[in-house]
């Protein structure tokens, strides 16, 4: 069984039970909600996996529920079902991050494959935060020199350069630089320079915070 779950949001009983029949022999966990606002309040974003949700539903569109997934930050990728030809509501939808759009009856194979996307999206979104939890971890052990430099260092400054700016001389900018990079786990410029780019360090008022 997969590690991912599909959350299915469908009012259509039949459809709900056709679709979670199809996902769990596809491997996948699922559940199962009548409604928005049932997922809502159930709703765990630290269970990696996708939705699969019904456009026109009673009270809360499927719309409305992924912009409320996005204003939420959870980051849940989601498919869209519709039993209607609605080109606009399809364009609102991809352009708001949706997987696919896909129309009922939908085909396994169509599925299938949307939610295989939506679960690396998942999973790479997952692995990415991961990474740059990880690495503000390691900054936060950056004594508020440390900082400065590691700073200048990923603008391009040279050690002399840096060590005149702040008024110190160039062999403790480099001891700085050595420490940096230790505690930051690179071992080269470059890569430290990729990891403030991850964070996205661009001044010093930043890299203070």
């Amino acid at each position: 069984m997969s590690p991912y779950t599909v959350f299915v949001i469908d009012d259509d009983n039949g459809v709900r039970k056709a679709l979670a029949r199809l996902l769990l022999g596809g491997g996948f966990n699922v559940q199962t909600f009548s409604s928005p606002e049932t997922f809502l309040e159930k709703h765990d974003p630290a269970v990696p996996g996708c939705v699969v949700l019904d456009l026109v539903m009673p009270g809360m569109t499927g719309l409305e529920l992924q912009e409320a997934l996005r204003l939420s930050g959870s980051g849940r990728f989601v498919i869209f079902l519709t039993g209607r030809g609605d080109v606009p509501s399809s364009v609102r939808a991809m352009k708001a991050g949706a997987v696919d759009f896909l129309t009922k009856p939908v085909a396994r194979g169509d599925l299938m494959r949307a939610v295989n996307v939506a679960i690396e999206s998942d999973r790479r979104s997952r692995l990415a935060n991961d990474e740059l939890f990880a690495i503000e971890q390691r900054l936060a052990t950056l004594t508020r020199r440390e900082r400065e430099v590691l700073q200048f260092v990923a603008a391009g400054h040279l050690n002399k350069q840096t060590a005149a700016d702040l008024g110190v001389c160039e062999k403790t900018i480099k001891v700085h630089r050595a420490r940096v990079m230790e505690k930051m786990g690179v071992r080269s410029l470059a890569e430290l320079v990729r990891v403030v780019q991850r964070l996205g360090i661009s001044s010093i008022d930043e890299v203070h915070r």
